[in-house]
């Protein structure tokens, strides 16, 4: 690739994650809807069957999957510089308004409240989400096996049995086995109670870390690793642990930035650092190494199954992610007008879904 076009590619991957990471409220499925209306059907950057495979690779791999969706799409766009500045642009806007914030805690012991722009904007996420999936399913269910694995996968995911073992077994079943597999325990990082204060930032550090190299599946399942933070370490309050929670839901964004929040309560401008680079460090490390054996793990007619099987698993994933939302989603004739319009807006004209969050971020600010 010549200079030139690689530095036009960086420059495209640059604005297009930002613009992503500033309006990606709505969690990993709402985030992976946004990535395919953009580099799927509006700049053609990647094909559908191969969004399909970067989605279902991300999602066996530990570490938050949206943020490691889009270092995938920034290396197959502008190589491994690309992966670096799409994963850092899409982290960046969440982690600047999250330590905004954390220094607003910090200084008058308090959050503003968001709540209705929030209620504004939830029901147009969901509809972006349920176009994508839409435009998604058309494309790798393509037998009646593969749909059948998807209904498997999406009664395991609402009968809450683990996301990665799940998929695993979906892919099994993709290679005709049936959905017989070997189940391998992945056991959680253990910690031990410290008493050391202050707390030294090589510590807060590879608390993070550990968490980033050992967190599958959503980012939400970060609340459980967290919980240690005031149990066994006693480095924060309840009351602290539930406000930082707060923050990672109402920011755009990776809910992983909630390490950003966490990391100033703790050490400061440099706890904030130390706890953001180490949380979201091994998803680069991941993503590194297993972008080049995609093409082999395509190539291959076996593997090739497997990922069939996985991709149909991981829509089935954003599938049940949709269920849940909908019910503490929609909850008046105001937020299921959103929802509708949107959804006709989406489904009938190449309206932008920016411009869609900004209306419902106005009218939850006046009417809910």
């Amino acid at each position: 690739m010549c200079r030139d076009l690689r530095m036009s590619r960086l420059g495209e991957v640059a604005l297009l994650f930002l613009k992503l990471g500033v309006i990606g409220f709505g969690g990993p499925a709402a985030h992976i809807a946004l990535m395919e209306e953009e580099v799927v059907q509006r700049r053609g950057w990647l094909t559908p069957t191969q969004f399909l495979d970067l989605v279902g690779a991300v999602n066996l791999i530990p570490g938050p999957n949206s943020t490691e969706l889009a270092i995938q799409i920034g290396y197959e766009r502008a190589g491994k510089m690309g992966l670096g500045v799409a994963g850092v642009c899409f982290i960046l806007p969440a982690v600047l308004l999250t330590g905004g914030l954390a220094w607003v805690y910090t200084t008058y012991g308090t959050l503003p409240q968001v709540a209705p722009v929030l209620a504004g904007i939830k029901p147009v996420i969901l509809a972006v989400v349920l176009v994508a999936l839409w435009r998604l399913l058309k494309k790798a269910l393509k037998s009646w096996s593969l749909a059948g694995i998807a209904l498997g996968v999406l009664l395991g995911s609402l009968a809450g049995l683990n996301e990665v073992l799940v998929l695993l077994v979906g892919g099994v079943a993709g290679l005709g086995l049936g959905a017989r597999a070997v189940l391998i325990l992945l056991p959680g990082v253990a910690v031990q109670a410290e008493t050391t204060t202050p707390v030294s930032l090589g510590a807060l550090g590879w608390f993070f870390f550990k968490v980033g190299s050992v967190l599958f599946g959503s980012g939400y399942v970060l609340v459980a690793f967290l919980e240690g933070l005031v149990r066994d370490y006693g480095w924060l309050t309840r009351q602290q642990l539930l406000d930082a929670i707060a923050v990672g839901q109402f920011t755009p964004g990776p809910v992983l930035s909630t390490a950003t929040f966490i990391g100033y309560l703790i050490g400061g401008p440099g706890g904030a650092v130390v706890a953001t680079v180490a949380i979201f460090l091994p998803s680069f490390i991941f993503v590194l190494l297993l972008n080049p054996l995609l093409p082999l793990l395509r190539g291959s007619p076996q593997a090739g199954a497997f990922l069939d099987g996985v991709n149909a698993g991981s829509l089935a994933l954003m599938a049940a992610v949709v269920l849940k939302l909908l019910p503490v989603t929609v909850t008046d004739g105001v937020t299921l007008g959103l929802l509708g319009v949107s959804l006709v807006l989406l489904l009938r004209t190449q309206v932008n879904s920016v411009w869609l969050i900004l209306l419902g971020a106005g009218v939850g600010w006046l009417v809910l």
